[in-house]
């Protein structure tokens, strides 16, 4: 148990007070973090905004802070800006639902010609007719296999797919597939995969994963599906097997693309702007998280999902 007094918690606006409500132990004020907050020096957990770019380098200026609770599963640049005794947590299981739910309509919207269905319909063509590829019967592998690998995963299932599944190291099976495999067995499947759906984290080691290397050893026709961060991917490389690969990406390297970036009409190549969490199914599952988390605070001292720093408890 931890002592009775009350911690000061800032959320991204006045909406985010609401939502979350009252909590025992809890006082929550409104800061979206472009300047430094009133009552900065009190604030023990701060949330920073969603979808919104925010002063990162007002976290280090928060004499009280313990915990930076993100809205996001990717972290990426947050940890560089917090002291070493301030921890991070990530909104882990919030995103699942919705960005598995991206994967699979890229991964069919590519496979089953649909960019070509939409185009011809500005200029009113029927296609001649010809056999489409299916999602059935396919092998395909999802690289990173943390909570929403495994809800793609649980989507595949039903499409009658030949599914495998990647973790940094191997480990046993689970109901959806018969064993994990670690990164290093990645070489080995890559010959026989016909579609790729990328969802690591961003960290100095994932950081350009998708290289030529992988990129070449994957079949003519093969389909990469990227909902995971730009740089994870090697846009040079994405461009060179564009038209040999078909390409499927909800990021980017940069973002926003720029309008005259080769991406754009690069053949075979599927972009939606970043859009994977962004969905109604966001703001219910979010409010709950955050309310369980922020009880659990109070009562433990600590929460679930800490990605880096120390355990507010031990300090460790």
């Amino acid at each position: 148990m931890t002592d009775s007094r009350t911690r000061l918690v800032s959320l991204p606006d006045e909406s985010w007070v609401a939502d979350v409500g009252v909590l025992p132990g809890i006082e929550t004020v409104a800061a979206d973090l472009s300047t430094l907050p009133d009552r900065h020096e009190e604030i023990e957990v701060c949330v920073p905004p969603y979808m919104q770019a925010f002063d990162r380098s007002l976290l280090a200026r928060m004499p009280s802070l313990r915990l930076v609770q993100t809205l996001t599963a990717g972290y990426d640049g947050l940890p560089e800006a917090m002291a070493d005794s301030v921890s991070l947590a990530n909104a882990a299981g919030v995103h699942d639902t919705s960005t598995a739910e991206l994967a699979l309509t890229l991964t069919l919207a590519s496979l089953r010609s649909v960019p070509e269905f939409v185009r011809n319909a500005a200029t009113g063509t029927w296609a001649a007719p010809r056999i489409y590829d299916a999602l059935a019967d396919r092998r395909v592998v999802i690289l990173g296999y943390g909570s929403i690998g495994r809800a793609i995963a649980s989507r595949l299932v039903p499409f009658e797919v030949n599914l495998s599944a990647v973790a940094s190291r191997p480990r046993p099976g689970d109901d959806l597939v018969d064993e994990v495999h670690g990164i290093d067995d990645l070489p080995a499947l890559l010959p026989s995969t016909d579609v790729l759906i990328v969802i690591v984290p961003l960290s100095r080691a994932t950081t350009g994963l998708i290289d030529d290397a992988v990129l070449s050893a994957l079949p003519d026709g093969a389909l990469v599906v990227n909902v995971a961060r730009g740089k994870v991917a090697d846009a040079e490389a994405v461009l060179a097997h564009a038209g040999r690969l078909r390409f499927a990406l909800d990021v980017t390297d940069p973002e926003p693309l720029p309008t005259e970036h080769p991406l754009w009409s690069a053949p075979g190549v599927l972009i939606s702007p970043h859009t994977g969490g962004a969905t109604t199914a966001f703001r219910p599952r979010a409010v709950r998280f955050l309310r369980a988390q922020l009880d659990a605070y109070v009562r433990r001292g600590t929460v679930s999902h800490i990605v880096h720093g120390p355990d507010p408890v031990t300090g460790r």
